[in-house]
């Protein structure tokens, strides 16, 4: 029987079961069967929405890039972002991807006006005094090899802290690091499909 599952990866957690590395791991925070495995990955020191299922058409569909599935992510940047630089990441900025320059694609990025709730991050950001930092947030259709944070520094705000907040309408609303909640078939297929 499929099952699915949607967690909030906290900070500096590897996206996967088992390691041989001393990193803290899926299996330390959530309990699932053991046919059960993420869609996809976060970076180690990413957070936020991951997809656990054994569902291997919607493993398919939401990793093959034909598909374009929207993933939205709240990105805290060092210094006070321009709207030259939100302009730039909007419309595409040369990152490399495997050794080779890369173009990303038209997206949408706007700036929060006021910080968003988020959860305390374990350990905490650095803070400087004389350096603010700003909170966008980016929605893309694609999902290269650290992509987000290549986008941020191209345009000169380097990411602090980045979180995963939704797949389609699949969001982690409600849910603190280290949390789950259990969907039904029907209820994943209409918010990642409809």
């Amino acid at each position: 029987m499929n099952q699915y599952f949607i967690i909030y990866k906290p900070f500096n957690v590897l996206s996967q079961f088992t390691s041989q590395e001393e990193k803290k791991i899926l299996k330390d925070f959530f309990d699932v069967p053991k046919d059960v495995y993420p869609v996809g990955r976060l970076d180690y020191d990413s957070e936020g929405l991951l997809i656990l299922t054994n569902d291997k058409k919607l493993n398919h569909q939401l990793l093959n890039p034909m598909f374009e599935h929207q993933r939205e992510y709240w990105v805290q940047v060092d210094d006070a972002i321009t709207n030259a630089a939100i302009g730039q990441l909007q419309n595409g900025v040369d990152i490399t991807v495997e050794g080779k320059k890369y173009t990303t694609k038209k997206c949408f990025v706007s700036k929060f006006e006021n910080e968003p709730t988020v959860p305390e991050r374990n350990p905490p950001i650095r803070f400087r005094k004389n350096i603010p930092t700003s909170w966008i947030k980016i929605r893309l259709a694609e999902g290269k090899n650290h992509q987000v944070r290549k986008m941020t520094a191209a345009v000169g705000f380097p990411t602090l802290r980045l979180i995963r907040y939704a797949i389609e309408k699949c969001n982690i609303e409600g849910l603190e690091p280290g949390e789950m909640r259990i969907l039904s078939e029907k209820e994943i297929y209409n918010l990642l499909f409809k």
